[in-house]
């Protein structure tokens, strides 16, 4: 069954993920888990009330109670399961796949990740193999709870009130469900929002909400310029992911809000661990340790930062691809913090988005995430590791390959969710050098 991957559930509506596998995944979560009560959100896509119905379906035939929070984000499910206690967390979603698929985001207690590595092919084992015909003796019930109220508090509870001054923000939930959220916060912010695509729609009339794709960032980086705003903000489906814009219209790479974000955690949670992924370091590393925090690297992928994070009591770690994670957060990622905790910064300086980054852009210029869809993956890293182990640099494989010079580094890593392998390459202060390494690596890797 390809709709398992490493992390998550993800596939094709109803060749891969249909009313059935929804049910059969419901009851064999209550097999191998026993939960009392669990939550269970969706996102906005056309099919997910569908799945949700036969998922629920399941888990009340396995036995279990379930707090049915509708329509909503990731990150909702994630709060109604450590807020409430409960025994674990299922969120319908593909986040940001393409129209017409769908699939799941599985925690237990806690709201701890189930991946392929903690209990993901066990499901996927049951699903295959067992008949679910027959209903326990005690099946379970359901109840809703769309009541927002908690979440909202608790967001509100990362930044200073007080602080905030008026700015003018656009805000694209890309039709994907952070609108909803979005229209709850803003009575408790002074800012002035200007929304684009903010209607939940399912059918994506502007697109499917990944704001990493080009020609989903003119739109939010044009309003932004027409509007004169502060900065721009857009969001992904299931909105555990936010992207920004700083008031020029220019699109800012994920890696430097990770240094932003973790001077903001570390201001506010002072000595603290920061965890950070190795495919670009520096910049994250020497803003951390400035702040007085301690850097800590670790693999990509959320059960990994978050394993990482809570053996280290981390306050927070952040992915250059804008998962961010927060320790009163159950460890977990949430798209609406971050921006909350940017407005607040940016309140608190004085300064606009892009005078926190400049500096930071031109000490530590990087590529971006260049992906390459190569036949043998393997291959072409051990090509790429075979030259540049003769050059002395140092080394570290912690996730894929990395290789750090006097000036310059990069790290190539296989994709965990794609058949992709992507590249990055950072320098200290130097484009010229950042360009010539880029072109060097993309000739051995092409």
């Amino acid at each position: 069954m390809s709709l398992f991957k490493a992390y998550d559930l993800r596939g094709k509506v109803p060749e891969d993920l249909n009313t059935d596998i929804a049910y059969k995944i419901g009851r064999a979560y209550c097999d191998i888990y026993q939960p009392n009560t669990l939550a269970v959100g969706y996102d906005i896509r056309l099919e997910s009330p569908m799945i949700s119905d036969a998922l629920m379906r399941g888990l009340v035939d396995g036995g279990a109670t379930v707090i049915n929070i509708g329509l909503s984000g990731t990150e909702e499910v994630y709060f109604a399961t450590f807020n409430g206690q409960l025994d674990g967390g299922i969120m319908v979603t593909a986040s940001h796949n393409p129209k017409g698929h769908n699939g799941m985001k599985l925690v237990k207690q806690e709201s701890r990740p189930i991946s392929a590595d903690t209990g993901l092919l066990d499901i996927k084992a049951l699903v295959e193999t067992k008949d679910y015909s027959n209903i326990q003796s005690k099946p379970g019930s359901i109840r809703e709870d769309f009541d927002k109220t908690a979440y909202i508090e608790h967001l509100l509870s990362y930044i200073d009130q007080s602080l905030l001054t008026p700015l003018k923000i656009v805000a694209n939930p890309g039709n994907g469900g952070a609108g909803i959220v979005l229209e709850q916060l803003e009575k408790h912010l002074p800012f002035e929002f200007i929304h684009l695509n903010s209607e939940a729609n399912g059918d994506f009339p502007n697109g499917v909400p990944n704001p990493l794709l080009l020609e989903n960032q003119k739109s939010t980086a044009e309003l932004v310029i027409s509007s004169g705003a502060d900065l721009g903000i857009a969001w992904d489906g299931d909105f555990d992911r936010c992207f920004f814009f700083d008031a020029d219209g220019r699109f800012i790479e994920g890696y430097y809000l990770v240094g932003l974000l973790a001077e903001m955690m570390l201001l506010k949670s002072p000595n603290s661990g920061i965890v950070h992924d190795p495919r670009l370091v520096w910049n994250t590393q020497e803003q951390t340790e400035q702040a007085g925090g301690k850097a800590i690297l670790s693999k990509c992928g959320h059960a990994f930062i978050k394993e990482i994070m809570r053996e280290q009591d981390a306050v927070y770690g952040g992915e250059m691809s804008a998962h961010h994670y927060f320790r009163d957060f159950a460890y977990c990622d949430s798209g609406m913090i971050p921006w909350l905790l940017i407005t607040e910064l940016m309140c608190r300086t004085g300064q606009s988005l892009k005078e926190l980054v400049d500096e930071r852009i031109q000490a530590f210029p990087c590529s971006g995430e260049i992906n390459f869809t190569i036949e043998n993956a393997a291959a072409a890293i051990e090509r790429v590791n075979s030259y540049y182990s003769a050059l002395g640099g140092e080394y570290n494989d912690i996730d894929g390959i990395s290789y750090s010079f006097a000036d310059w580094r990069f790290n190539l890593r296989s994709s965990n969710t794609e058949p992709l392998v992507r590249l990055n390459v950072e320098t200290r202060g130097d484009e010229a050098l950042l360009e010539e390494k880029v072109a060097e690596l993309e000739a051995m890797l092409r």
